[in-house]
Parts: C-alpha cells; structure tokens; sequence
C-alpha cells in the first residue's frame, strides 16, 4: 500500500522534474534579483536648492492670488484693497464731467470700466445737473466720490442754475468734515438686440467677458425675441439675471428669420436652436411632400414638437 502511495503522488516523470526544476530558477533568480541591481537611492537636494524651490513656490502663490483678486467675477462687486487702489498716482483738477474724456477720467484715477460706464451714460443722452449727480454713477467708489467732488464744475445749460465759481462742498458736524454721499443708482434699461459691449458692461454683474458672450449668443441666434433668452447665455448666473432682468427690454423687430423653403440643412443646423437631425428632417420632409404654406407645417415631422415649435417659430419665415 505504501509504495503505491509512493508510486502514484511522489513519483515525477522527467517533464515534471525539468519543470520543477525551471520554477526553483526563476523563483532564486527574482530573489536574487534586487541585489543584482540595487536601486540607486534618491538624491537630497541641497540647502541652497531647498531655499529656491521656497522661493518660486512663494512667487507662484503671491502671482495666483493676484490673478485671483483681478479676476472679474460675475454678480460680485468689492472694494479693492487699499494699497492696490491706485498704481500712478492720481491727478487732481477742476473738471467738467458732462465734457470730460475716457483719459480725463483716467488720470483722475478712475477705473477704465468706470470711465466707460461713465461714456456710455452720457453717449445715451445722460446728463450731470449738478456735481452731487456724480454719485449716481455705477461703480464709482466712495472714496472716489469724495475726492473729486469738490472739483466737479458744470457748466450752465438752458433751464438750470449755473454752476458759478467752484468751491469746496462740505459740511461740519462736530467739528469733523463730512462730504455728502448718495446712493449709487443702477444704469438705464439697456434694449438687448441694440446694445454694445459696453451698454451691457454697464450693467451691474457684467463684466467684458460676458458682455462679449452675450453678444456672440445674440448675433448666432439672430437676434432676442424675448428678455428671458439672455439668461441661456453661457456662464451667465441666474442670479446676476435675475438683477438685471427689470433693466432690460427686447425689440422683437430685430429678430434676423431664415426661409425654411430655401435655407440647406447645413445652414439651418447653424442655429443655436437648430439641431442636426432635425434640420435634415426639414429639408427631407421638403423634398418628399414639397414647400411649406406655412411655418406650422413643422408640427407634422415627428420629432418637432410644441416646445420645440415654439422656441424656433420666430427664427422662420416662409415667403410667399
């Protein structure tokens, strides 16, 4: 019994005995392997490097929160910090601001946004009665305000007192000067197929970056039937809109329409509204039952829908 034993589960033929033999080799050669070829151990840097990877690590984070400080957030307005207000120093000088140019404001060290701000309200047929109207002006700081409004000079216009000799406008409350403020007041309505860069720049959540979407969103629409379109600009938060929404007006008039008798799929797939499948099913259901009488016709493809019907009816036309 035992050498059958033996002979069934300890006994190897000469192919079971090479390949034990060919496993013990490799299994010795992966143990022997790392003293074959050590690994090289890594290299300390040294103090000196130590101390300039500080210091460009340090140059990286102050670069980062300065880029972040500039940035232009949408729907966020803060005063800058002190020391950054003002890289030049600023000029002072008796000024006319019903007159005065983007650089006249510049050197007064005015923003640029708000020199343009300031362009756009008189370009709109924006008028400064008198010095204390400076105040209405979006985006002027206070202590801006403060600075200039003592040489503010206006010149007199039919209907209104005149200006007369600048003076200093103060008043003294226990002993300690105190310039009247005013309530900065939101920009005019702004109608939205019209409207520039800078008329939406002036609105208050606004920045260039914006303003140049919502105009690109507008010119590849062609053009807003409604105010509520401009809250699908891209990036643009639903909180700014909901700001700026009571300022805006829309001239349906504007909108720019496409012949869906003549227009190709590739051309009417360009619109922002217009997908691929369902242009090509406007053209293939043309060509199968003829033009359209009428821009309801849509309606029997398949895949428009009321909504669907709704949102791009304005954008088509048919001609008679």
């Amino acid at each position: 019994m035992w050498k059958n034993f033996v002979k069934d589960y300890l006994r190897f033929t000469k192919k079971d005995r090479v390949g034990v033999i060919v496993l013990v080799a490799l299994i010795f050669i992966v143990v022997l392997l790392p003293y074959m070829w050590p690994v090289k151990k890594a290299v300390q840097p040294s103090p000196g490097e130590i101390q300039q990877l500080q210091l460009q690590a340090a140059q990286l984070n102050k670069a980062a929160d300065a880029a972040e400080q500039n940035e232009d957030h949408p729907g966020t307005y803060h005063f800058p910090a002190k020391e950054n207000y003002t890289k030049e120093k600023a000029a002072i000088f008796y000024f006319d601001p019903n007159t005065l140019n983007a650089a006249g404001w510049k050197r007064l060290g005015i923003r640029d946004k708000t020199a343009a701000t300031i362009q756009n309200y008189l370009a709109r047929g924006g008028k400064f009665r008198k010095p204390e109207d400076l105040g209405k002006i979006y985006g002027l700081f206070r202590n801006d305000y403060e600075r200039l409004l003592p040489y503010v000079t206006i010149a007199s216009q039919p209907g209104f007192e005149k200006a007369g000799k600048p003076e200093k406008r103060e008043y003294t409350v226990q002993e300690k000067t105190v310039y009247p403020v005013r309530h900065f007041s939101p920009p005019s309505v702004v109608e939205i197929n019209t409207a520039d860069t800078a008329a939406l720049i002036a609105l208050p959540g606004i920045g260039s970056k914006l303003a140049a979407r919502i105009v690109n969103f507008r010119d590849k629409l062609g053009g807003f039937y409604a105010v509520q379109q401009l809250a699908e600009t891209y990036g643009l938060p639903d909180s700014t809109f909901e700001k700026i929404k009571t300022l805006l007006q829309c001239n349906q008039h504007a909108v720019q329409q496409m012949d869906i008798n003549t227009a190709d799929a590739n051309t009417l797939k360009l619109h922002p509204y217009i997908r691929w499948n369902l242009a090509n099913a406007i053209v293939q259901y043309r060509v199968q039952h003829g033009n359209f009488k009428s821009v309801d016709e849509l309606q029997r493809i398949a895949i428009v829908t009321p909504e669907i019907l709704q949102k791009i009816k304005p954008y088509l036309l048919v001609q008679p």
